[in-house]
This record gives C-alpha cells, sequence and structure tokens, in this order.
C-alpha cells in the first residue's frame, strides 16, 4: 500500500526546487502552510483557486503552490485579482502580499478593492518592513524603530491596516499572528468562503532585516514576542498590546453579483446580444 504523503506536499508544486528563498527565522511559510490547511479544509479544489502576488517576500508564495498562480508586478495583486474575479466569478481568488505591497504602493488599489467590497480574500504579511528590497521603512513601521531609510529612528505614523480595512467597507476583516496558527487557519478559512473582500492580516517576524536592526533578539524570541505584544479584541485594556481577532464579519452587497447583473441588463437592452464595442478612434461610434 503506497503511503500517503503528508497535507502540504499534496499542494506543492515537486518541481520547485527546496528550500524556499525565505530566511531562517521568517515566519512566511507558516502562513504558507496556514493557507493550505484552510483551502483543504474548505472543501476547495486546487483548480478553483487563483493565487495573485506582488513582489516582496511574501510575493514568492505562489511560486511554490500548486494553484493557479499569478506573479505580478509591485502593489498590483489587487488589480490582476479583480480582473481574474469579474472574467470568472467562479473562481476563489486570494491575493497574497506584504505590508509594503500592500499598502505602500498598493495602497491606493487597497482602498479600492475594500470600498468596491470585490470577492476577494486579500492575505497581508505584516513584518513591519520592506525585507527583501533593503530594509526601508513600510506603511508599518512602528514610529521610532530603526530601517534602512531611517536610521535615526523612523518619524511616521503607522497604519493600522485593519481599521484602514473596515473602513472602507470590507465585508470581513480578522488579524493574527504566526504564533497563533489555529487562529490565523480559522481566520483565512473564514476569509474564503465569505461573500465581499477579505482582509486577514497576519503579523510576522523578519528576523534579518527588521530583528536585527532593532535588537530583537533571535528568530525564536521575536516568534515568541508576538504572544505577549498582542491580546484577543475582548481582553483589549489599551496597555499599547495589538489587538487580534475579528474586527468585522458582514453581509454586504458582493460586486461581481451586481456587476453581473450590469452585464445582463446590458444585454437585454441591446436585444439579448453582446454590446458593440466602441471605435477608440470615433468618440461615440461602432467598429
Amino acid at each position: 500500500m503506497a503511503r500517503k504523503l503528508p497535507l502540504i506536499h499534496r499542494y506543492l508544486r515537486k518541481d520547485k526546487k527546496f528550500p524556499t528563498v525565505w530566511c531562517p527565522g521568517c515566519g512566511i511559510g507558516v502562513v504558507l502552510g496556514s493557507l493550505i490547511r484552510a483551502i483543504h479544509n474548505s472543501g476547495l479544489s486546487k483548480d478553483d483557486v487563483v493565487l495573485v502576488s506582488g513582489i516582496g517576500c511574501t510575493g514568492r508564495m505562489p511560486v511554490y503552490v500548486d494553484f493557479n498562480t499569478l506573479h505580478t508586478t509591485h502593489g498590483r495583486a489587487l488589480t490582476f485579482a479583480s480582473g481574474v474575479r469579474l472574467a470568472n466569478p467562479k473562481l476563489k481568488v486570494i491575493t497574497v502580499m506584504g505590508d509594503g505591497d500592500a499598502i505602500a504602493i498598493g495602497g491606493n488599489h487597497f482602498i479600492h478593492a475594500c470600498r468596491r467590497n470585490i470577492e476577494i480574500t486579500a492575505i497581508v504579511v505584516n513584518n513591519f518592513i520592506y525585507g527583501m528590497t533593503g530594509g526601508q521603512f513600510s506603511p508599518t513601521t512602528p514610529t521610532g524603530d530603526i530601517s534602512a531609510t531611517s536610521p535615526f529612528g523612523n518619524i511616521a505614523q503607522s497604519v493600522d491596516i485593519c481599521e484602514l480595512a473596515r473602513d472602507c467597507g470590507a465585508s470581513y476583516v480578522a488579524r493574527s499572528t504566526i504564533y497563533h496558527v489555529n487562529e490565523m487557519e480559522k481566520q483565512i478559512a473564514r476569509a474564503v468562503t465569505t461573500s465581499g473582500f477579505s482582509v486577514v492580516e497576519v503579523l510576522s517576524t523578519c528576523y534579518s532585516r527588521y530583528g536585527k536592526l532593532n535588537q530583537k533578539g533571535s528568530p525564536r524570541e521575536m516568534f515568541r514576542a508576538l504572544k505577549d505584544q498582542t491580546v484577543p479584541i475582548a481582553k483589549a485594556d489599551g496597555d499599547g498590546r495589538i489587538s487580534r481577532g475579528v474586527f468585522i464579519d458582514r453581509a454586504e452587497a458582493a460586486y461581481s453579483d451586481t456587476y453581473q447583473t450590469i452585464v445582463a441588463k446590458a444585454r437585454e437592452h441591446d436585444g439579448g446580444e453582446p454590446l458593440p464595442l466602441l471605435n477608440p478612434t470615433r468618440p461615440g461610434g461602432t467598429p
């Protein structure tokens, strides 16, 4: 009788070179494992999942998994994902982004994906720094912390990703850490099965850049610090610890559902036939 492969091996591309490019002590592999288990437990077929990323350490994740995958340009994961979702509403579209990729160069796209409430799951791995491109400060780098571009301390206020997503209209918003693996896995599972735009922020570690620059100790110490520095929402008491849990889970009209009704109305208006394309060389004209 053939030995059954471990679950994670059933979802990895066996022809890819392992180990991964991620540094020892990086938390992205933990996120990858939770994502795979969440998708498996949700009953989704690999052929029905599209994993989209931009550029950065987290952006390498689609390289290793046996889903439909897109490795796109910096900050543009959500634009590609939106196109995929609208073109084929049957697909489950998931983006994986770092904090810089999602909230800095991709910040405008993030805001409007939340506002549209399009059916995409956005997993934002927040390690508080640009890890791959040199250790520059990102929108989530805490005020006063050191980076390659703030050697005397970051003077800017940091962005709260979950508050931003909630205020901009996302249907589901949650936060966990790579320490709280079971909690993270449940949040991702809920996110990929909910209607509308869903966001899971995962607090992670970057030992090679953020940790060393800010004297955060060993990878193990950084990992355990995520337990001490966070607290469930229900127990938050304003002591400076970061809240984690589900911030919002609401039923709202999903964008692509509404979009399909517009398509149907347009076809009905035109006698059931697809609308002709406008001639770009003659405003208002048809081919």
